[in-house]
């Protein structure tokens, strides 16, 4: 596997990565019903990097990375990680963390800050957890989980 810069070319493939995740309504807080061209507007938007991983041809998951906040906040970075389906279980999303993290340092961040993880995504608690992030923040009922109705999302921070 290898994780590159998304590029133009790889909009269709990026927008088969996230539809699915997406119309489930799940982990993100996007509107289900989200069209094609602002998904990837906002994934793929000019304040982030937009990285793909890429195996045997076929993209099999995707992250961005950007500042966290503007002016004083701009030390510290954010990501948002998306896995193929078909690829789940495989430990794409483990090494897009480690990439985005070395990234990160590289750009000059100093902190990694999750701002909004739905406390019923504890696959991807777990895999935070594992490398280091720590939940400083939880915030009540803020997520319309379709399932499970009002959950929690938690804010989660690593210094880098």
């Amino acid at each position: 596997m290898i994780i590159r810069p998304a590029g133009r070319a790889d909009r269709d493939a990026v927008w088969d990565v996230l539809e699915p995740v997406l119309r489930e309504g799940a982990t993100y807080t996007y509107p289900r019903d989200i069209s094609k061209a602002d998904a990837l507007a906002a994934w793929m938007g000019a304040d982030r990097e937009t990285l793909v991983a890429e195996e045997d041809g076929k993209i099999i998951g995707t992250y961005y990375l950007r500042a966290n906040q503007p002016g004083g906040g701009s030390h510290v970075a954010n990501c948002g990680f998306v896995t193929d389906r078909a690829a789940g279980r495989r430990g794409v999303a483990r090494r897009m963390c480690a990439h985005s993290l070395e990234l990160a340092r590289e750009r000059g961040f100093l902190a990694m800050q999750y701002n909004f993880v739905i406390a019923t995504n504890t696959h991807a608690i777990r895999l935070w957890e594992s490398f280091g992030f720590e939940t400083v923040g939880r915030l009540p009922d803020v997520f319309n989980h379709p399932e499970a109705g009002f959950v929690d999302a938690l804010v989660m921070y690593r210094r880098l």
